[in-house]
């Protein structure tokens, strides 16, 4: 299997890194396709065969990344021309339909991706959704890529629903990391230090994630079963409720949703 990358940023290099560390394929066969010249020199330096030309890169091969900028997008018009007519075509650019991607490209075999940041160290996780092109076998070809960069792929049903997942685990790294910095802010405040606020905080979310991922057991329940009557927590979580949390992290997660509709509507092409 060939694949090229479009774009040798973050995620696209996270893709490429996380196929050759679980042995889905060899660094030989990808290509990526880079317009910045510093970022060039880099991915070769790794070993990377890497090219200015996009489609050149694309033209032998049998999976297209698209992992560009969703502004970048119209540089990809007529890509069809340049790549098999059996060539499975995957973009990870947030807020681009498969609609609009299709009629740019000209290539009908697509399917759109929304990863979340831990896919750069294999722990991520995806929602994607395919166009009535895509056979069986091509979207279990993009289910060996996926599992390269995320421990679940969720298939959705439509856009509305990947913009959806985009709300919820595109943008959810980013609600943890303010959860964290909050934490570490407020022992720091009444005294921490620093360093031991960081460390705890790190190890904390990370064991309640792999406790709760391992254990099989719903959050509501885990969050109980730590919550002795008259403890610190039940203050701790009486005062969270108090003053909102649950409401405003339902009203972030809309916002985001909302956002990203936009970002859709405002790219869509057809």
């Amino acid at each position: 299997m060939k694949i090229s990358i479009i774009g040798g940023g973050f995620m696209g290099e996270a893709f490429a890194r996380g196929l050759i560390k679980k042995g889905k394929i060899s660094i030989s066969d990808i290509i990526i396709a880079e317009v910045k010249k510093e970022r060039r020199e880099e991915l070769s330096n790794q070993g990377y065969t890497v090219t200015e030309n996009t489609f050149q890169a694309c033209s032998s091969a049998s999976v297209v990344l698209i992992a560009i900028k969703p502004q970048d997008i119209d540089h990809l018009s007529d890509l069809a021309k340049y790549i098999k007519d059996e060539a499975i075509l995957i973009s990870i650019a947030a807020g681009i339909s498969i609609p609009t991607i299709q009629h740019i490209t000209k290539h009908q075999n697509v399917i759109r991706v929304m990863p979340n940041l831990p896919a750069a160290i294999g722990e991520g996780a995806i929602a994607y959704l395919v166009s009535d092109k895509i056979t069986v076998e091509q979207k279990n070809i993009a289910k060996v890529i996926f599992e390269a960069v995320a421990t679940i792929a969720i298939e959705v049903k439509n856009e509305s629903e990947i913009n959806l997942a985009t709300a919820v685990h595109g943008s959810g790294p980013a609600y943890v990391f303010l959860l964290m910095e909050s934490m570490i802010e407020a022992a720091v405040t009444l005294g921490m230090s620093r360093d031991n606020a960081l460390a705890l905080v790190r190890a904390t979310v990370k064991g309640s994630a792999l406790y709760a991922t391992e254990s099989n057991v719903l959050p509501q329940e885990l969050r109980n079963a730590v919550t002795s009557p008259g403890g610190t927590t039940e203050a701790a979580v009486a005062k969270l409720d108090a003053l909102g949390f649950r409401n405003a992290l339902s009203e972030a997660i809309q916002a985001a949703f909302i956002k990203a509709n936009d970002l859709a509507k405002n790219n869509h092409k057809n």
